[in-house]
């Protein structure tokens, strides 16, 4: 009888693709909707990687040109009010509100300091906005994926009673099949939920030095700005 038993085990496939065919409609659900959000996680990590090694590398490129003793204004010039790097975006923002606090009789209005300040801090809020748009999505895949492909699993398992109950046959080819379908979907979760969390806490603490370097630049320029001021 064992040997029956397993001989019929043995016919059934247990392949990645049968499982998924042999799943009830609800647990393909779960998995296509685990496979979708697998990709759309992936997609995110590498886009973002690659927009953060691009802003690691306009910001060095930029602290270059604005440390190399070129004169502010001819740097601007060159830069243009709306350039495209990021560094630059805050040097412009904080330049442009330099022009505008000048009267026309050379002096400066009253207050340009704050709203200097103040024009840096928006560029850089928007900048922070920009690089972490699109990490509350692997926040989102990290910490409902597992659960989602535990829904599965329940699922799929309570088919594999009923299915079992059905038969009146508790033996290894009735059993398997419907407890590796269910377990599969909890595979998927993980495998989407793990790579999600993980470079979720790295992009994030990418994105939190990127905007910490954009902070210290935006103060070392206030400081400049501000002895010419006092001169």
């Amino acid at each position: 009888m064992e040997a029956e038993t397993l001989a019929l085990a043995q016919e059934v496939d247990f392949s990645l693709w049968a499982l998924f065919a042999r799943a009830t409609l609800i647990v393909k659900l779960v998995m296509l909707m685990l496979i979708v959000a697998s990709f759309w996680a992936w997609s995110i990590i590498i886009q973002k990687t690659l927009v953060y090694r691009r802003a690691h590398e306009e910001a060095d490129r930029f602290d270059l040109r604005f440390w190399s003793g070129e004169p502010l204004d001819e740097l601007f010039d060159e830069i243009g009010p709306e350039p495209k790097g990021h560094s630059e975006r805050i040097f412009a923002a904080g330049m442009t509100e330099w022009r505008r606090s000048h009267r026309n009789d050379g002096g400066l209005i009253a207050g340009a300091t704050a709203r200097i300040d103040r024009s840096m801090d928006v560029a850089i809020a928007k900048e922070a906005e920009g690089l972490q748009n699109g990490l509350q999505v692997l926040a989102t895949v990290g910490s409902t994926a597992p659960f989602i492909g535990l829904f599965g699993t329940v699922w799929g398992i309570m088919n594999a009673f009923i299915e079992i109950a059905e038969q009146q046959n508790t033996n290894l080819a009735v059993v398997a099949p419907g407890i590796a379908e269910a377990l599969l979907a909890t595979g998927l979760g993980l495998l989407a939920a793990i790579p999600a969390v993980v470079f979720y806490n790295k992009l994030s603490a990418d994105s939190d030095r990127i905007v910490a370097g954009y902070e210290a630049f935006a103060d070392e320029f206030a400081t400049i700005l501000s002895r010419q001021l006092d001169s």
